[in-house]
């Protein structure tokens, strides 16, 4: 395999981590970005290891600097960029009525939509020079709404408009740009999840054991779908029929979408 330099956000744990493993035993040039340094050296080790070539940049995506210094540093280092997975996220899990504390809905928003555009907007320049491919890792519920995540599916919504858009904008540069929507996936994302009161919930508040994709199983269609360039891909067959359902019966979507989040008792 050619290789090729893959910058992905979020890449110290999860699915950002499952991926750039993948990539390391390629032998790719990776990029990773987190705000956490520890885990970042962490993966770095493994993916080295494994046969990777690799960078780390302690980096917080809702910061536009960082943002900046995360593609200079990869231009620097590799020369370019091919692919830019923006996968960096943050959750939630609350009723909107029980929210103390509404700064949520603008921390969310700063991590899953603002930081995937301010990323996206540095590394632009350096994928068209590659007719290299960009990536969000949106969700299910930026398809349609979900109890008690309003204001991570408003910013998974953002993001899936913003890249809707922007492949339109693309289609002459030879820029390809891949939304993907996973559904429940055992990263731990929940158990870091922001509760009413704006601090993590530390304990996931769903049975994990049902519904729930491993992060293996999420990383091979993932990968998968890099690989083939594609535009879009749900990850579930039930989530794909849920689309199609929204159509036709969209109360019964509603009703599939508030037990698919019932709490543990």
């Amino acid at each position: 395999m050619k290789e090729k330099t893959y910058v992905i956000t979020g890449a110290s744990s999860g699915i950002g981590e499952a991926l750039a493993m993948t990539y390391a035993t390629r032998g790719q040039n990776l990029v990773l970005a987190a705000r956490s340094e520890s885990e970042l050296d962490r993966v770095r080790a493994a993916c080295e290891r494994a046969g990777g070539h690799v960078l780390t940049v302690k980096t917080d995506v809702t910061e536009i600097d960082a943002c900046k210094n995360l593609v200079e540093r990869t231009i620097d280092h590799f020369g370019g960029i091919d692919v830019f997975v923006n996968n960096a996220g943050l959750s939630m899990w609350a009723r909107f009525e029980e929210i103390t504390d509404l700064s949520i809905f603008d921390r969310i928003m700063k991590v899953n939509y603002l930081g995937s555009v301010y990323c996206t907007h540095f590394a632009l320049p350096h994928l068209v020079k590659s007719k290299g491919l960009l990536v969000a890792i949106s969700s299910l519920t930026g398809k349609t709404g979900v109890p008690t995540r309003t204001g991570y599916a408003a910013s998974k919504h953002a993001m899936q408009g913003f890249f809707d858009s922007l492949r339109i904008e693309l289609m002459d540069k030879g820029v390809d740009v891949l939304v993907a929507s996973p559904g429940f996936v055992d990263t731990g994302i929940r158990e870091r999840a922001l509760g009413p009161d704006g601090t993590p919930r530390e304990i996931s508040p769903r049975d994990e054991e049902k519904g729930t994709m491993t992060t293996d199983e999420c990383n091979r269609i993932l990968v998968d779908a890099i690989d083939r360039r594609r535009r879009e891909v749900v990850m579930t067959s039930r989530a794909k029929m849920g689309l199609w359902l929204k159509l036709l019966a969209p109360r019964m979507v509603d009703e599939i979408a508030k037990n698919a989040v019932k709490e543990k008792r």
